[in-house]
Formats: C-alpha cells, structure tokens, sequence
C-alpha cells in the first residue's frame, strides 16, 4: 500500500499551520500523530492534496493545568498525557482511558487532539470529552473559538470544524481532587478497536453519597452519548453496588442510542452489553481502583 502524491509541508510555528491551511482548504490535512491519517493514505482512502506536517511546532506539545481547567496542545502525545502527574492527579478519567487506546508504540506517536479532531465513535477519547464536558479550542481564518464537545462531533469522523481550521488545543475542566474515575469497553482483541465502551467519573463525599454523577458511551452512536439516565439515578444517593446496579440497567434504554450492527457486533449485542460495561465503569470508579 502506498499512499498518493502530495506536497508536504513542515512548518515550526502555529502561524505558519493556520496560513498553510487557510490557503489550501479542503485540498489539505493537518499531520500530527499519524495513527490514524496515515493509515487512511495508505490505502487511499483519503488523498489530500497537501499534508501540512505539525510535528516541529513545540508550542503546541504543552500539558498544563491553568486557572480552572486542564488544557492539552495539538501536539501532546497520548503517552505523556497518560503519565503526567498533574494529570493522574485532577484527571483520572482522562488517564485512565488513555490505557485502552492501542498499544504503547501508538500511544508515543498519537496526540489527543489528533484523536479527537477525527471523531471516531469507537474511539475513547471522544466518550471522555463528551462525559467531562470538554472544551474545544479551535482556531482559524476567523480568529480562536470555544467549542463544547456535545456540538463539535457531529456524526462519524465528522466535526463542526471547517477545513481551514485546527483544534489546537483541548480544554478538560477541573473537578474535585477527589473524584474518583471508571473505564470500561469491550473489543474482539486486545489493543484493536472498541466495540462499545462507557467512561464514568462519581465525586463521592465522606458519607458515600454521590454528589455528582458523569458517564457516556461509546460505539452506540455516530458520536459519543451522555449517559444522563444513569446519572441522574445516581446523584444524591447513597452509593451501594445494588444502587450502581440498578442504576446501570437503565444505560440502554437512553435516549440518543442508535441500533448500529456491522462485522464486530450486532445491534442487540451492543445494546445489551452497555448496561454490563456501565455497571464495570461505576463500581471502578466507586472503588477506587
């Protein structure tokens, strides 16, 4: 498999990317990890005109917790991000996911952003971002703009940004250092693609009581969907494994979930198995562990 003829460009700075896409458009791709665009061009699934190489931009490779959130650059690689005390520390979700994404030669190469900007809706970014009402810093020809990350997936692999823009950084919110973080998915292989997943967050207070409640799934839409049945059983309850159990049954019967069915599962098998991965992300998260 070889990919098709392109020019290539590699520029240093942020400036240099916004110019090089605002002019070419459409006809141009932002390369950043590559897990997922090379792959694409190899088998010519895709055929950009022009690849606009961001790997030599160190202003974008930042990890830093700011007034009231935690903002990651375009070009911060999953690895980092997955080992970052900061991040351990305030944002266990985001950490915690990390570990499900491919094997570590792709988590040294792949960036968050990169992940997040190509919407796939069996990817465990996305579930995250959607679960911790993520911001999406997106810049272009008309200036930066905030995204909420229920409106910038829009379906699969399909974003709110046009093609002249880049997502240059993504902004997750600070929560309580005591919150307490669940991942769950299930796939046909260790380290392959998802078939349905669930990311779940519970701030507990020292009674056992959830304060607050944050889960989505994943692989049972065109994008990710907010769990917010299960939530709202679950906020300003005394937590017991009984409770998250009833809770979680709820999960399939929310509204958003679509009957997606191709080679990996079925429908019904999705369906039904997201209850079970609900259940797994709480009573993680309820541990602790």
């Amino acid at each position: 498999m070889k990919p098709p003829v392109f020019k290539y460009h590699r520029p240093e700075s942020v400036q240099e990317i916004l110019a090089l896409m605002a002019e070419h458009g459409s006809d141009a791709r932002p390369l950043a990890g590559g897990q997922s665009l090379v792959p694409l061009l190899n088998m010519r699934m895709m055929q950009p005109a022009v690849i606009v190489d961001m790997n030599r931009c160190e202003a974008l490779q930042y990890i830093r917790e700011e007034a009231d959130h935690l903002r990651i650059g375009a070009m911060a690689r999953q690895a980092r991000v997955q080992e970052s005390p900061v991040v351990r520390a305030g944002y266990p979700l985001v950490s915690l996911a990390l570990a499900h994404i491919g094997g570590l030669a792709n988590r040294n190469r792949g960036t968050v952003c990169g992940s997040l900007a190509h919407a796939d809706p069996l990817a465990e970014l996305p579930c995250v971002a959607v679960a911790l009402d993520a911001k999406f810093s997106v810049n272009g020809p008309e200036g930066m703009r905030l995204v909420e990350a229920e409106d910038f997936f829009i379906s699969d692999l399909t974003t709110c940004m046009a093609p002249t823009e880049l997502l240059e950084a993504v902004l997750f919110p600070r929560h309580a250092r005591t919150v307490r973080a669940g991942f769950a998915e299930v796939g046909n292989r260790r380290h392959g693609f998802a078939v349905a997943g669930v990311a779940a967050q519970l701030q507990i207070d020292e009674s056992g009581r959830c304060v607050s409640a944050r889960l989505a799934a994943m692989g049972v839409g065109s994008v990710p969907i907010r769990l917010s049945v299960v939530e709202k059983a679950l906020t300003s309850q005394k937590l017991s494994e009984s409770l998250l159990v009833a809770a979680s049954a709820a999960a399939s019967e929310q509204s958003g979930i679509e009957s997606r069915a191709d080679i990996h599962a079925s429908a019904d098998y999705r369906r039904s198995v997201l209850p079970v991965l609900a259940q797994r992300a709480l009573l993680q998260a309820m541990q602790g562990k």
